[in-house]
Parts: structure tokens; sequence; C-alpha cells
């Protein structure tokens, strides 16, 4: 199958975007969201496989079990913008959802959020990660996927990233824009990947409470075993290596799942740039990130 050409990012409304999440967006932003549809935001690099897996095995892990070895989970939970050649849109996907919540993904930030999932009350689970392994995760995400612009190397790409030249824009505006949404808005959800790491029962019966959902003991270490980063990396129906725009030879999909990767990244000056960088632009005291677990 031939692979899509690298996408160039453009200025959309002030955020850096590509065409392959632009040039669906009337369709997307018409979106008829239901009011138990639950959306799953995030930054790209953020988590947004793991969570939709937990999502995807706490609601359906029992009741359809096929579906985990059948179903790649971008075809059980859609990523609603995009739009690429010779495959479904994920707006049409998200439409023809058979399931009861419809588990939905998003990368756009919290202002490009269809009004229906507002309209409708719909809750949304948004999971953020630190800047720093968010960035390296990012940069080999991009080097292995062809629809994405061409990240060029390290250094280039770190201060690109600094910038908020990458597609779906800047980190800092992302996590600051759904934090504050998050104040005025209670069925937004806010987790950390790196709570996630530390303890992620503690993280899963949280966003259970969040759910309303009760889960016996059994189904809670049926989920935590299934979504532990090594399982989800040998799953083929979870670790991306049925998309042919992914070149898995060039860095896995799923590559190390930890915190404080960035460290074998950043060089010393780096690393002081970056820290300068962040305190300018993390503005808002309380939302707070940690590097190391």
């Amino acid at each position: 199958m031939e692979l899509p050409p690298r996408a160039t990012l453009f200025d959309f409304h002030g955020v850096s975007m590509t065409r392959y999440f632009t040039d669906n967006w009337d369709n997307v932003q018409n979106f008829k969201a239901r009011p138990d549809d639950i959306l799953i935001a995030t930054y790209p690099k953020a988590g947004t496989t793991w969570v939709s897996y937990i999502l995807d095995l706490l609601y359906f892990g029992q009741a359809c079990p096929e579906r985990q070895t059948s179903i790649p989970i971008h075809m059980r939970v859609p990523f609603l913008e995009i739009c690429l050649p010779s495959l479904p849109a994920g707006k049409e996907l998200a439409d023809q959802l058979p399931t009861t919540p419809r588990l939905i993904k998003t990368h756009l930030p919290v202002q490009f959020v269809p009004k229906s999932f507002w309209e409708q009350n719909c809750r949304i689970v948004y999971v953020a990660r630190n800047a720093k392994d968010n960035a390296v995760s990012y940069f080999h995400f991009d080097r292995m996927n062809n629809c994405q612009p061409e990240p060029g190397d390290w250094s280039t790409f770190l201060q690109n990233f600094m910038e908020g030249k990458m597609v779906f824009g800047s980190w800092y505006d992302h996590v600051n824009g759904w934090w504050e949404k998050k104040q005025t808005h209670s069925k937004i959800h806010y987790m950390f990947y790196e709570d996630l790491i530390e303890d992620s029962g503690r993280e899963i019966d949280r966003l259970c409470s969040f759910l309303c959902l009760s889960p016996s003991a059994e189904e809670k270490e049926r989920v935590i075993t299934g979504v532990m980063f090594d399982n989800m990396k040998q799953n083929k129906m979870a670790n991306y290596s049925t998309v042919h725009i992914m070149d898995h030879k060039v860095s896995p999909f799923m590559r190390k799942g930890k915190v404080g990767d960035w460290k074998n990244h950043f060089t010393v000056t780096q690393n002081e740039q970056f820290d300068e960088d962040y305190w300018q632009k993390m503005k808002n005291p309380t939302l707070k990130f940690r590097t190391e677990v």
C-alpha cells in the first residue's frame, strides 16, 4: 500500500496543524456526541493508547472479550479528527461505533473540541505527561510515523517543540488549556502519566470513581495486568503493528513507557535552556508535573 506523503505544518486558527487533521474539519466540528460518549483527550504521546485500553477493558473486557483479540485499539477507540487518504476517517468510524458508551480519542486543544461534547455534557478523560518525556516520545513517534512532518535531528526537534511548532500546537497551551477548562467543567477527569506509572491500580480506582464504575477485584486485576506496558507492547491489537503508515523498524510505537527517559536525550545545555523556557511558559502554579518518579 502506498504511503501518504509526509505532512507539512501550517498555522490553523493559531495552532500548528497538518491537513491530515484539518481536511475533514467541518464534519468533525459537526460531530453529534451522545450524553454517554467518553472522550479521551491528550497531547500526542502522553499515554493516549494506554488510557484508551484501560477504558476499553473496564467497559468491554468482560462483556465482549473477543474484541480484545480481533479488533485493533484504533478501531475500538477511533481518532476523531484523523483523515488519511485511503483510510476511513476517524469521524466516520466514531459515528459507526456499535458500543455504549462510545470511546473516542482526540488530540485537539480544548478550544477545537466539537461543541456537541460540551452540549451533551460528556465525560472527558484528559491525560497529561511531563514536557521532557513527552518531547522525547513525540520525536521518536515522528521518526517512525510517515504521516507526521519530518522531525529532523533531536536538537532541531526540541527547539520546535519549545516553540510549539508541533502537530496540535504547543504542549504548554494544550495542557494549560485543558487544566483551565477542568476548573469550570466538572465532567473532566485530569490524569497524569507519571501517576499511572507510579501506581496504576490507584489511578484506575480514581478513574472508576469518576466514571461511576465498580469492577470486582478480579476484573480490576485483569485490567491492571492487561495494560502493563510489556503486555501491551506484545499485543498486536494494542501496539499499532497493524498500521501500515508506521515503520516499527525505525522505532516501535510502544517504545519504553517510562518516566525519565529524557535524561538519555537532553544535553546539559539543552536541559538548562528547556528549564528556563519552561518557567516562562508554565504560568499556572496549580498545574505541576514530575520529571521523575
